[in-house]
């Protein structure tokens, strides 16, 4: 079985998938790492790796997808193979806001194929964005005919990332203990 200890964990959803923290149980947990670390497992290989069998552990994970613990699977791809080499962090700090501009914002800047990540932050700024391109001058084109176009937006800055020490996709269980 995965690396889990015997109690009951929480997770909580992105993007208001269930009404609050899922109690997830030793196979639920252990089901999860192991999908965290390889989304492709098969059904039989992850039912006999966490010790049940394979419908019951199909059905606990179709179960963990409608509560939202799981929001999907997907091949992380190497930017630099596909000639997008060049990572950005922007901060955007809003002329205007309230409840409308901020939806708007929000879509407009999730249109963008270039923002790989937006989140919306406390502080200084109103946003940070992880933005990639294939290089300076695709950066400069994003900020000039797409960012700037967006008229809530009075201010950007941006930190260009020389290289990456980190970049996992795991989210670690223990953090949401309950």
């Amino acid at each position: 079985m995965a690396n889990t200890k015997n109690r009951k964990r929480q997770a909580r959803p992105t993007n208001g998938a269930t009404n609050g923290p899922v109690r997830l149980d030793e196979t639920d947990c252990a089901i999860v790492e192991l999908l965290q670390s390889n989304g492709r497992m098969t059904n039989t290989e992850l039912a006999k790796r966490v010790g049940v069998s394979p419908p019951s552990t199909l059905e606990r994970v179709r179960k963990l997808e409608r509560r939202g613990v799981i929001r999907g699977y997907a091949a992380l791809v190497s930017p630099e193979a596909v000639n997008k080499a060049t990572t950005a962090l922007v901060s955007v700090t809003l002329r205007e806001h309230g409840r409308i501009p901020l939806q708007r914002v929000r879509e407009q800047m999730a249109a963008l194929d270039e923002v790989q990540a937006c989140w919306h932050i406390a502080g200084e700024e109103d946003f940070l964005l992880k933005v990639v391109v294939t290089d300076m001058h695709a950066y400069q084109e994003f900020v000039t005919n797409k960012l700037s176009d967006i008229k809530a937006i009075g201010r950007i800055k941006t930190a260009f990332v020389l290289s990456t020490w980190k970049d996992q996709t795991l989210v670690p269980l223990d953090a949401a203990t309950g």
